[in-house]
């Protein structure tokens, strides 16, 4: 496998146009496109990560964190950004993040965090806004099926739990091919009037590309009439952080214990306790303060999440119990989200876990 074919897989998981406006998801550093001779999965990519990619000879960095969020003025040896770069460079190794995109996907991060708490009925806490789009066709009759069975596909007419959704009403479309037109029906330079199907479906912003591509490949007219109309519509399949249901209620001391064992955590930051018990808990990896009223719209039971301010653990008051598990122990994981994308797609391929990375916060 290719460093290309590697980040079109990742990529058609948690595709790089979710990520948020301030991030640098995607490949970092390419390696002129060389088969890729081993992974190494990482939360963030530091000199001794890069120096052990080099050891186990891996070629190829993928990493939750950007190595570079900036874009870099210089690449001396004076910051461990730049060393880092210049090091893989050196060596021919392609870095990749995976960071914001991998925040919003379905099964994402924050799913995750709710699969280690084994809570199920998930749910996207903040829906993405702007997501979605209306594709609006028109097609002969005959053909509208075959066009529609296509689109499905590529996963368009995808709602929430339902597929191959879309509307279709009939019409007559006329036109006036010239000259230099080929066309499917009718002669040039005459009118011509043909019955035919008005297909509209939803899709995700980021398959506009391909559908297009789809509908041309498929469509019998050399010109084919259609819109892509956006859409204010929430996309409620992408968002930040999840809300889920706990397999039975637990006391706040006990789900606190819980946390601790799950995801590694020496100590916890928490709000004053509500003295109520745990059922709907919202989860949001890495920075979450930001959706902390959410949460709290949601009826959340708890809110597990990192990097709260002071001032954040006054928010509650008392309408749930907000805990901080920290930016690390609430991402480390996904390496293991890495290597089953991975795996699943080539079983005999050399993926190793970083044994050099390490929480760069501690406690005393």
């Amino acid at each position: 496998m290719k460093t290309n074919e590697l980040a079109d897989i990742l990529n058609e998981f948690a595709p790089v146009s979710l990520q948020e406006k301030w991030d640098n998801a995607g490949l970092l550093i390419d390696n002129e496109n060389s088969y890729i001779t081993g992974v190494l999965l990482c939360l963030d990519v530091t000199e001794k990560v890069v120096d052990e990619a080099i050891q186990k000879k891996c070629n190829f960095i993928l990493a939750h964190h950007p190595l570079i969020f900036k874009g870099l003025t210089k690449i001396t040896q004076h910051t461990y950004t730049e060393r880092c770069v210049r090091k893989a460079i050196q060596h021919n190794i392609a870095i990749y993040a995976a960071h914001t995109n991998m925040d919003v996907v379905m099964n994402g991060v924050s799913s995750m965090m709710c699969k280690q708490l084994g809570a199920t009925d998930l749910h996207v806490l903040m829906p993405t806004e702007n997501g979605l789009a209306k594709l609006v066709c028109y097609v002969p009759n005959t053909y509208a099926d075959k066009i529609k069975e296509a689109l499905f596909m590529v996963g368009v007419g995808h709602i929430g739990n339902y597929d191959c959704c879309s509307f279709s009403s009939t019409g007559i479309g006329s036109f006036r091919a010239n000259n230099e037109a080929h066309p499917f029906v009718g002669e040039c330079n005459n009118l011509h009037h043909e019955n035919e199907c008005r297909i509209e479906m939803i899709l995700p912003t980021r398959l506009i590309k391909k559908a297009e591509e789809t509908l041309k490949m498929v469509h019998p007219y050399e010109e084919p009439a259609y819109d892509f109309i956006p859409l204010v519509n929430r996309d409620y399949s992408v968002g930040l952080g999840m809300v889920a249901t706990l397999a039975s209620p637990m006391n706040e001391m006990d789900f606190m214990d819980m946390l601790k064992q799950k995801f590694g955590c020496k100590m916890l930051r928490t709000s004053t306790l509500t003295n109520k018990m745990i059922k709907k808990v919202a989860v949001c990896g890495g920075s979450g303060r930001s959706l902390i009223q959410q949460a709290i719209n949601h009826k959340a039971d708890a809110y597990v999440t990192a990097d709260i301010s002071y001032h954040d653990f006054f928010l509650p008051e008392n309408r749930l119990l907000l805990v901080d598990i920290g930016h690390f122990e609430s991402e480390h994981f996904i390496k293991d989200i890495f290597f089953d994308l991975i795996s699943k797609k080539m079983p005999t391929f050399a993926i190793h876990f970083s044994e050099n990375e390490h929480n760069p916060v501690l406690y005393f």
